[in-house]
């Protein structure tokens, strides 16, 4: 079973990071490509621009946007393409650019991906 990960893109990439996924819409402000050091970039499989925007990063929000996010994903051909990359790589990182490690999108998906 492959073991799937979630960390900010703005920490120091690291050897157990395994196999390195930007879940992003938008890059990140102030990461150059080298630093980010990406195997792939699935802008696809971040939250919809309306549900973004709506979510806000309000902790209040979380759970209605998880919700939200959730019906999203369960229509999202990215979700196919993320479950293939999972089977083929042991260790697999989810990057995402939020401030809050206990509110963002990223720990949805991770959740949504391996239940």
């Amino acid at each position: 079973m492959a073991h799937v990960s979630i960390k900010r893109i703005y920490d120091k990439p690291s050897a157990d990071d395994g196999y390195r996924v930007l879940v992003d819409r938008l890059w990140p402000r102030g990461v150059s490509k080298p630093e980010a050091a990406l195997d792939a970039w699935m802008k696809e499989a971040a939250p919809s621009p309306e549900l973004r925007t709506w979510f806000g990063h309000d902790p209040a929000k979380f759970a209605e946007f998880s919700a939200r996010y959730v019906s999203e994903l369960e229509h999202n051909p990215a979700v196919a393409q993320l479950r293939s990359l999972i089977a083929k790589h042991p260790t697999l990182t989810l990057l995402y650019a939020a401030k809050d490690p206990e509110c963002n999108h990223a720990l949805v998906l991770r959740d949504f991906l391996v239940h």
